[in-house]
């Protein structure tokens, strides 16, 4: 027998820790229908039959307010799990089962974990679980996610709830007032049948009172004449209510919830045994960690032991994947005749996506470092310090989250920074928060950057990656306030935030959230990013040089090889077909040379004859006065489709026009070796790509969250301010002798 169970919870109860607990190895993170939204499914196997646990978005209600609580509200409702554990933070006990009240008024059946209860217990704090049970009418036990307390006897619960026939939805009383339209509403609902396939009628009634937009739509949909008659009811309940009561039914519903978990509570359920002036060990901590003035030099530094971290112990592992990757394009080279299938594999697929994957190790480190500020709970607290600055700036304390998840932190991704940019409920808010969020540093950018100071800045990797953090920063914040105070002109909002308490994070929860993160950068190396370089490979490829010129350059080599002695070129295939390379006379290295010369020339020339050639040449008389040349124009437009293929089609680009493998190396190798190339226009190329358009997928989130018309804003506006950017640094450069 198996079975659906759903684990849902407000953010930061513990619910991902139980999920890595229950299911282990066994889950795959992949994304809800039509949006971009973690769906986490695993398998729990006990007494010979199987569980398929699936992990909801974290949400605190189930009004749909953002994607997060729509996505979960639809998943309970379409998908109907046999049971959902609602995990609960014993600690905050009433806000937490706020959740658990609308999980029972659905008629979900339901399981109540209450977590943390180590926490509660060194609060002072004892809950009476069996007596809340019988309250509530449904199991509730006590659980320590991080250990393993208790989820054996929670599964035992699980397993009977799952077996029992569904309960009739919990009942809460709404005051006279609202009950009188509750029922008139109920009634008709009834009567049509009014999506009662789906919802119970009572709850579509309450969400009617709540303006549930997601409601209101289907409602429309499904019987425009009593969906009006419903909206009429609604509007003259709540008129009502304004006048007498100057509030409105969505507060009011809120409130008759509370007074009902507050006087569940109130029967014994929870004792307190604490000094309520005692300050617990988060809010110790916290006196320190977000002190006004201590606070953001800690976070600072936190920072800065977070990239030292990163670089240090990276370095190596980088360094082998590097060898890794030229080991096997020089045995394809030396096994496989020359022609166009050995272009492809070499320069098409090992110099392009190995570029990316050779920084696999520092990502993984990265995500590491990150896990820890997350699991830990620290994070949150980095948004609660920078909502001063942002209020400054233009947006809401909100934003803070979008930004940290977009790359705040290097190695995030843009994607979920703009779905995350949902929470926020000022419009001009949001609009300046998802148009900024690209600028941070994320995952994708990251081997770019850390291809660039390695070859240019490789004794101040960890400094250079913390500059770059505080300049992304910066300039995103500088371009909301510029946008704030032109095409999205508005008062800011204020912003409240509930700061969960420090936790130890676990080795195993860290390092499944590392794998899981690092495995999606390796699947889109291995899937898109190859894609993408063989297509910009063909690009580069086609079309050839005419025979003519082929033959032209194949004239220079022979009158080169006819004025040489003939000596002195037996020795050159000698040296390069033994097994033993002995060292070149003067003369043979001078011919040698003077071949590669002619060789390198026909590489280069067939790259600048090719389509992605002449674009790149096209637009090199003005990308010039920030230092791009044509090779850097091709990788710079292939990043417009993911910035990780600046790598690949810059490793291609150089392979393309190397023919001594022994000569090229390394693409940082390659790139310090380059004359064009020079550490002002390495800070040219790295402002340019931190600030210039989001990635395709990125475009076509914030057309989806905004409009197709703030899509192409983004793109036009984010690249126009990275090229005058970069043109501002590498003139100013040129002009100082940098």
């Amino acid at each position: 027998m198996t079975f659906c169970v759903a684990l849902g919870g407000n953010p930061n109860a513990g619910k991902t820790t139980l999920f890595n607990a229950l299911t282990g190895s066994r889950q795959h993170v992949g994304n809800y229908p039509g949006v971009t939204v973690d769906r986490k499914e695993g398998r729990y196997v006990r007494n010979g039959h199987e569980m398929h646990i699936v992990d909801l978005p974290g949400t605190y209600s189930l009004t749909a307010y953002s994607v997060e609580e729509v996505v979960a509200r639809d998943f309970l409702v379409n998908e109907r799990p046999q049971v959902t554990i609602n995990i609960v933070d014993s600690s905050n006990l009433e806000r937490n089962l706020y959740l658990t009240i609308q999980f029972l008024e659905l008629g979900i059946p339901t399981c109540v974990a209450l977590n943390m209860i180590d926490v509660a217990r060194s609060r002072g704090v004892e809950i009476d679980d069996k007596k809340l049970s019988h309250l509530l009418g449904v199991p509730v036990v006590p659980i320590i996610a991080r250990n393993g307390f208790g989820t054996k006897d929670l599964m035992d619960a699980v397993d009977k709830v799952g077996q029992l026939p569904a309960k009739a939805p919990l009942r809460v009383s709404y005051g006279r007032d609202l009950e009188t339209a509750i029922q008139e509403m109920q009634k008709l609902i009834e009567q049509r049948q009014f999506l009662t396939d789906l919802y119970p009628s009572r709850w579509l009634a309450i969400k009617y009172l709540e303006s549930d937009t997601q409601i209101l739509d289907k409602g429309r949909e499904a019987d425009t004449e009593l969906a009006d008659r419903l909206e009429d009811i609604t509007h003259a309940v709540g008129a009502h209510i304004e006048e007498t009561l100057e509030t409105y039914p969505e507060a009011m519903i809120a409130d008759h919830r509370y007074g009902f978990i507050s006087s569940l509570l109130k029967q014994g359920v929870v004792k307190e045994r604490h000094d309520k002036n005692r300050l617990f060990l988060s809010d110790r901590i916290d006196k320190v960690l977000v002190n006004r003035f201590a606070g953001p030099i800690i976070m600072l530094l936190v920072l800065m032991v977070l990239y030292q971290f990163v670089f240090t112990y990276s370095e190596v592992p980088v360094g082998w994947c590097e060898r890794a990757f030229e080991w096997l394009a020089d045995l394809v080279s030396t096994t496989m005749p020359d022609g166009l299938l050995k272009s492809l594999i070499v320069s098409g697929v090992i110099d392009g996506v190995g570029g990316v994957l050779g920084f696999v190790p520092l990502i993984l480190f990265m995500f590491f470092g990150i896990a820890i500020l997350e699991d830990s709970g620290y994070l949150a607290r980095v948004a609660f310090m920078l909502d001063r600055i942002f209020q400054m700036f233009g947006l809401h304390g909100s934003s803070v989250m979008a930004y940290i998840v977009s790359g705040g932190i290097a190695g995030g991704c843009a994607v979920p920074g703009v779905m995350a940019t949902r929470t926020l409920r000022s419009p001009k808010e949001r609009i300046a928060t998802l148009l900024t969020a690209p600028f941070m540093n994320c995952g994708a950018k990251l081997p770019v950057f850390a291809l660039l100071i390695a070859a240019f800045f490789p004794s101040q990797q960890a400094r250079m990656m913390f500059i770059l953090t505080l300049i992304s920063w910066g300039g995103a914040l500088l371009a909301a306030k510029f946008l704030r105070m032109t095409v999205l002109r508005g008062a800011s909002t204020p912003f409240v935030m509930e700061l969960p308490p420090y936790r130890l994070p676990t080795l195993r929860g860290l390092l499944i959230h590392t794998w899981e993160r690092t495995w999606q950068y390796v699947k889109k190396a291995g899937t898109v990013i190859l894609g993408i370089s063989v297509l910009l490979w063909a690009a580069m490829t086609f079309p050839q040089l005419p025979d003519e010129t082929v033959q032209s350059y194949d004239a220079k080599k022979q009158s080169i090889l006819a004025a040489a002695d003939p000596a002195v070129i037996n020795s050159i295939d000698n040296a390069d077909s033994g097994d033993k390379r002995e060292p070149l006379s003067a003369p043979a290295a001078q011919l040698k040379a003077d071949l590669v010369a002619v060789d390198a020339q026909q590489a280069r020339d067939a790259l600048r004859y090719s389509l992605a050639g002449r674009i790149g040449t096209g637009i090199e008389s003005l990308t010039h006065l920030a230092g791009f040349d044509w090779r850097t124009n091709i990788a710079l437009l292939g990043g417009f489709a993911a910035k990780e293929v600046i790598v690949s089609t810059l490793g291609t680009a150089y392979s393309l026009g190397a023919v001594d493998a022994e000569a090229t190396g390394s693409l940082s190798d390659r790139l310090t070796g380059e004359p064009g190339w020079s550490a002002l226009k390495a800070w040219s190329m790295i402002i340019f790509v931190m600030f210039y358009a989001p990635c395709f997928v990125t475009i076509v989130c914030i057309s989806r969250e905004s409009s197709w018309r703030w899509g192409l804003f983004s793109m036009l506006f984010n690249t126009f301010l990275a090229f005058f950017l970069a043109l501002i640094i590498y003139q100013t450069g040129l002009a100082i002798g940098y």
